[in-house]
């Protein structure tokens, strides 16, 4: 629907673009070729009626740009994640502290015990 939408949108403005370069600023425009007296549309009815075409797509040009902003496919860029997404939810939290064993390790058994290594008072001798 958006696709068929923005082709409308495509012709209305060039057909607004070539309507606009016809007419002229000072009433001459398009009406100035027809000199003839028998002519089916007099210099008034051409003016007029490129002045309501230039309205008329003026006007279908606003209603199909709503129209087409409306109907824009949102469902599959919703689905996309990008990647700047993905990467900040795969860092890692730096306010997070390592774990580190805490435990402490057994001593071997042929190293002195913690009352051995007590330094003697020289008074209790």
């Amino acid at each position: 629907m958006f696709t068929f939408i923005s082709v409308l949108i495509f012709i209305a403005a060039i057909l607004l673009v070539l309507i606009v370069l016809v007419q002229n600023s000072k009433g001459g425009g398009l009406a100035a070729n027809f000199s003839a007296s028998n002519q089916v549309m007099g210099v008034r009815k051409t003016a007029d009626f490129l002045e309501k075409a230039t309205w008329t797509l003026a006007g279908s040009l606003v209603f199909l740009s709503i129209m087409a902003s409306a109907t824009i496919p949102r469902g599959e860029a919703a689905a996309e994640r990008s990647l700047i997404e993905d990467q900040i939810e795969q860092t890692i939290d730096p306010s997070t502290v390592p774990s580190f064993p805490t435990a402490i390790p057994d001593l071997p058994e042929d190293l002195p015990s913690a009352e051995e290594t007590q330094p003697v008072e020289e008074g209790n001798e």
